[in-house]
């Protein structure tokens, strides 16, 4: 027989409500004290009624995470540690792909997807900040990226325009100046190919530098395979850069297969960094200089602002644009071997 809570509560020396946070996750808590409980529970082999709990709350004690692709290696992982971190809470991710389609997206945050979950972590490409309008409000969501909600959602991301800047930054302290940009998308509404260019151009004018349209190579995609075009495309048209700023991985990794094999010794004529740190890029040949951002803490903080949703629907709380710290991981494709 399970132990009650007020029994978990004597042991760790806190009151019964306190134990009540830590087994759903439903408030913040001081770590010191999270860990005072949890060893309680493990102890007296507490274990909650998840099922039993979410029906009384009338909850479904599933979680909605929208992303454009699954086969994605960033988006991958991502959905890897969000999947993990729901395991936590006792939570269950229901995972959608949207392949970046405005109707799917649109779906999706009109609760018209078919599914009945208690929030939405979404990812969108297709949408802008006037699509939240229209969603349903007892519906928690929370946005991954780059499009600002304009108060009407809670936010998680990484500073783009600064990481790119400081890619491109890494770059130029290494002696480069004809640097090309591969990964603009003028196509879509996607602000995150917007942002990293704009970071990319604020590096360059910084240091003097008068940003080159030959040299801001777009892609139709984020893939290896878009990348080896555009690297083919510069080759081809005789554009010869001294280094690559890559808005992702993938990107990196196809440009660069295509320059080795057309003769270009990296990184000694031709160094590369690309953004995400996703695994093939640290196994590349040279391993890929690239922007790092915290995967893990950007899936624990939106599951976080969902839970103080779902807890506390009347909470006052305005909507949270929270940035997640990166750093940069310098390897040999950049020349320098630091890291």
């Amino acid at each position: 027989m399970s132990s009650r809570l007020k029994d978990v509560a004597a042991l760790a020396g806190v009151s019964t409500r306190t134990v009540s946070n830590v087994v759903s996750g439903s408030a913040s808590v001081a770590e010191e004290t999270r860990v005072r409980v949890q060893a309680a529970l493990d102890e007296l082999g507490y274990r909650p009624n998840v099922a039993a709990r979410n029906l009384r709350a009338g909850r479904t004690g599933l979680i909605g995470l929208a992303i454009p692709e699954l086969y994605s290696p960033y988006f991958g992982e991502l959905a890897s540690l969000i999947v993990e971190a729901a395991q936590q809470r006792a939570w269950t991710v229901v995972i959608d792909q949207t392949s970046g389609d405005p109707d799917a997206e649109r779906r999706l945050l009109e609760g018209t997807g078919g599914r009945l979950v208690d929030g939405l972590i979404i990812s969108p490409w297709a949408l802008g900040p006037e699509e939240l309008t229209g969603r349903p409000r007892h519906v928690p969501v929370v946005l991954l990226g780059e499009r600002r909600p304009h108060g009407l959602a809670d936010r998680v991301a990484v500073d783009n325009v600064l990481a790119a800047d400081e890619a491109t930054t890494h770059l130029l302290a290494s002696g480069h100046r004809r640097i090309a940009a591969i990964g603009p998308q003028p196509h879509l509404r996607n602000e995150t190919a917007a942002q990293r260019l704009e970071g990319y151009r604020n590096a360059l004018r910084r240091a003097g530098l008068h940003p080159d349209p030959a040299l801001e190579q777009p892609v139709t995609t984020l893939h290896r395979a878009d990348g080896a075009e555009a690297m083919t495309a510069l080759l081809d048209a005789g554009i010869r850069p001294d280094a690559v700023f890559a808005f992702t991985d993938e990107l990196a990794l196809g440009a660069m297969h295509v320059a080795r094999r057309r003769g270009v010794r990296v990184p000694h004529e031709m160094a590369f960094a690309g953004f995400d740190d996703i695994e093939d890029g640290r196994y590349a040949n040279p391993p890929l200089t690239t922007v790092v951002p915290d995967k893990r803490q950007i899936a624990e903080r939106s599951l976080q602002c969902l839970a103080d949703r779902i807890y506390s629907p009347a909470s006052a709380v305005p909507p949270l644009d929270i940035v997640i710290p990166h750093q940069l991981a310098v390897r040999a494709s950049s020349g320098w071997t630091d890291s």
